[in-house]
């Protein structure tokens, strides 16, 4: 399994008459919602007050191996979770190949009620 990129043109902020570069950007491989990964952890376990950590670990294992395919996972209101590229700039979109990719990260995206939650924080400085 791999994750997709392709070629993505950008201009440089800093200075707009340059010409654009190319960089490498994931592009999605399909979704996984929450509906399907119960699915996927249904035929893994039951789901009791007993093996609600079995649950959790498997809940986990199914995220990690839908973002390894290139995929967007879904949670729901929870929010969603891809996977992110950043890559050195090239001239050309022929030139962007995987040796330019110098950091891949996890994106999450919050759902709703977890983005309410940042608007109603409090803050305090520490002694």
């Amino acid at each position: 399994m791999a994750v997709k990129f392709q070629a993505q043109a950008k201009r440089n902020p800093q200075d707009i008459t340059l010409p654009e570069k190319y960089y490498a950007a994931a592009i999605a491989d399909g979704e996984v919602d929450l509906d399907m990964l119960a699915e996927q952890i249904a035929y893994e376990c039951t789901v009791t007050e007993s093996d609600c950590y079995a649950v959790l670990l498997s809940l986990e294992r199914n995220i990690i191996q839908s973002l390894d395919a290139g995929r967007i996972v879904r949670l729901g209101r929870l929010g969603n979770f891809q996977v992110g590229l950043s890559s050195e700039g090239v001239d050309t979109e022929e030139e962007v190949n995987a040796s330019l990719i110098t950091k891949s990260r996890i994106l999450f995206r919050p759902g709703k009620r977890l983005r309410q939650l940042l608007t109603n924080l409090s803050y305090k400085k520490a002694s």
